[in-house]
């Protein structure tokens, strides 16, 4: 059985994720890293409240099968492009690159559509960038996951959100921007599980629409 390792638990997609793997018998263990409790209580959960600022802390502990990234904030959450690019970029890389010198084989990470170093858009830059930097690590598999926008029950109101997946999908029903239409977290989340047994080696990136048929794959 895999040993999972996941940062982003409380989050909209990782606290799916989280669900998935602890009842999923391919997952003998699954490690997580918060800053504050996840409240859940499983045999096989293994949780580490951490500070993410302090690596050499928690380093040694980032061992096991495959690394999945699913850590993320919002511009408005985080106050700055500079405080995001620190949750998004910085602490996702920290861990992945842990993961590598640590021997861990597969890593599978929550990027986003369109994601591109010429976007005009600082947070596709960002996540492009995300990618190039842990596709040059010592991986035996990686996954890029790029889901459009996220739909699901969040712990905070999002108002300027919910207006932009409405919006979209005004749009999306007009056919247009259908590679950022949404997605359900949970969705999201399944993908990332099946994309563990898919393939064997080297860098695979799902776009939304492979996104949706890798959920649905029935391993």
């Amino acid at each position: 059985m895999k040993q999972a390792l996941l940062i982003g638990a409380t989050g909209l997609v990782g606290s799916h994720l989280l669900q998935l793997l602890l009842n999923d018998d391919r997952f003998g263990s699954v490690t997580i890293f918060v800053r504050r409790t996840a409240g859940v209580a499983h045999p096989k959960i293994k949780e580490h409240i951490i500070d993410f600022d302090k690596p050499m802390e928690w380093q040694h502990l980032v061992k096991g099968d495959v690394m999945y990234l699913a850590l993320g904030t919002t511009l408005s959450k985080a106050g700055s492009k500079q405080a995001q690019y620190r949750v998004d970029y910085s602490y996702q890389y920290q861990f992945a690159s842990m993961a590598a010198l640590n021997g861990v084989p597969e890593l599978v990470l929550v990027s986003s559509a369109g994601a591109s170093l010429k976007s005009r858009f600082f947070y596709m830059r960002m996540k492009a960038e995300l990618e190039r930097d842990i596709d040059r690590l010592d991986f035996r598999k990686k996954v890029f996951i790029r889901p459009g926008a996220l739909t699901g029950p969040r712990q905070e109101r999002r108002v300027g959100e919910r207006f932009g997946v409405a919006v979209l999908r005004l749009v999306n029903g007009l056919g247009l921007y259908r590679r950022y239409r949404p997605i359900h977290a949970d969705v999201v989340a399944r993908a990332m599980v099946n994309a563990t047994f898919t393939g064997t080696k080297g860098t695979d990136i799902h776009e939304l629409d492979a996104v949706f048929r890798l959920a649905e794959q029935d391993n």
